[in-house]
């Protein structure tokens, strides 16, 4: 088993793997938020361009998941994530591993400024946060 930097050739395994976690979405998410697939390659093309990397967990030298743990290890930098507030499962993994939910009134701003999603995906959204901002010193 291997934590590492995901390779530019290794893109469309990404893409499959994060199709694939998402298929849990399909029923839960607002219907006219869910497409076939989740995200398509343009989307993906266009936010790897926009600076977002992956890492991935390894094993026997096959790309099999991306990370998240690994990161907040990496980084001591404030990190939000973005998910679909009908999805609860996906609230509480996020809260055991230390995100809290921001505030309603903030919701709309952060998903403005962070991410590239339409207006109807921000209303079905959630953010949460790590740490929390009064924790950050600025």
């Amino acid at each position: 088993m291997t934590i590492r930097h995901c390779r530019d050739d290794e893109q469309p395994v990404v893409l499959e793997i994060i199709n694939s976690a998402a298929s849990a979405y399909r029923g839960v998410i607002p219907g006219d938020c869910w497409h076939e697939p989740y995200m398509a390659l343009d989307e993906f093309q266009r936010e790897v361009r926009a600076g977002v990397t992956f890492w991935g967990y390894d094993i026997d030298r096959a790309l099999v998941g991306v990370m998240l743990e690994h990161l907040r290890r990496l980084s001591g930098r404030h990190m939000l994530v973005g998910t679909w507030a009908a999805a609860a499962w996906a609230v509480r993994f996020y809260r055991r591993h230390g995100f809290e939910l921001v505030p309603e009134q903030r919701k709309a701003s952060l998903l403005e400024t962070y991410w590239a999603v339409p207006a109807r995906q921000i209303e079905a959204s959630v953010v949460l946060e790590n740490p929390a901002l009064e924790a950050v010193e600025i």
